[in-house]
């Protein structure tokens, strides 16, 4: 397997719950290591940009309310096959839907309200990864000092 980056964020429900470090150890458990932290709040502009690819879908205006509602946890995960891993910790976008054990499954509210956010392909991290985190906020996790 190859090491990969993906984005992983932490929505205003998952703040507002304080369920933070829980979620970060699952990655953290399943081998993603974070290598880039920041605590943001996003304004209209900003969560428009991000979700752009969803702008002409019914549920934009109220998603882009949610996201800009208070502070995110955006995350820059690292380890074997990262973005894969990370849609398999954080389940369906529907939580009714999301297996058990799962952060949406165990910490969601509904589809919106769904606690986290990962990226969908690497491609995509990159992009999503760039939105959030310049070069030098990147840290290699030095996988040999286990």
């Amino acid at each position: 397997m190859a090491t990969q980056r993906t984005l992983s964020l932490i929505k205003p429900d998952g703040l507002e719950k304080g369920i933070v470090g829980k979620i970060i150890a699952r990655f953290e458990e399943r081998g993603l290591k974070p290598v880039a932290v920041k605590l943001v709040r996003l304004t209209q502009a900003q969560a428009e940009g991000f979700y752009a690819v969803h702008r002409a879908r019914p549920f934009f205006p109220s998603l882009v309310q949610f996201m800009t509602s208070g502070p995110i946890l955006a995350m820059v995960l690292e380890g074997d096959d990262a973005v894969a891993k990370n849609r398999e910790i954080m389940g369906a976008t529907d939580p009714a839907k999301a297996a058990a054990g799962t952060i949406r499954k165990d910490f969601a509210t509904d589809v919106e309200k769904n606690t986290v956010h990962g990226s969908d392909s690497p491609e995509n991290a990159a992009i999503e990864i760039a939105y959030f985190f310049g070069q030098l906020e990147l840290h290699p996790y030095d996988w040999k000092k286990k």
